[in-house]
């Protein structure tokens, strides 16, 4: 049975939050602030339902699933770990030091950028894409239960949209 979060509305401190406070604060209008609010909570709620659900049946964790997602679709499943860091969602030293676990586990190697010897590089190891393959299926499992069932296909492309809108840099206001 799925718990559910009550989002913004349920603080009192957030209720008092109104379209004049907001508006206050420059061009950040109340609904805007609510839903930067609803994508902080939503990100954070379904991150630890799913990271605990993926722990349970031993599954890669979400951020090494990402790195090694993200190597499998690079050229010759490699990168260069400054471009690592630019795809994933995690300071310096925890990238540096998921690679670190991922390397002691055979997952990934580095090695030293043939064309800029101050760079290593992130490699996908053979292991490293069988472990990624094993655990899609459980990661869509998850998925599925804990994320898509709350919107239809209309709905999952309507949201990808315009969560991608800002990565694409279009502006709805000049």
């Amino acid at each position: 049975m799925h718990k559910t979060v009550e989002l913004l509305d349920a603080s009192d401190a957030r209720k008092k939050i109104s379209e004049q406070e907001a508006a206050a604060h420059g061009n950040l209008s109340a609904p805007a602030h609510r839903a930067w609010g609803s994508l902080l909570l939503s990100h954070a709620h379904w991150t630890a339902r799913i990271e605990k659900r993926l722990n349970e049946l031993g599954a890669l964790s979400l951020e090494s699933y990402d790195v090694l997602l993200i190597l499998s679709y690079a050229p010759n499943c490699r990168l260069k770990m400054g471009e690592l860091y630019d795809a994933v969602t995690l300071s310096r030293s925890g990238l540096t030091r998921l690679v670190d676990r991922l390397e002691r586990d055979n997952l990934v190697r580095r090695e030293v950028c043939s064309n800029d010897r101050r760079s290593f590089e992130a490699i996908l190891t053979d292991e490293g894409e069988a472990e990624r393959a094993r655990c899609w299926p459980i990661y869509a499992e998850i998925l599925a239960e804990e994320f898509a069932c709350y919107f239809s296909d209309s709905d999952a492309n309507e949201l990808t949209r315009l969560l991608e809108r800002p990565l694409k840099g279009e502006h709805i206001k000049p």
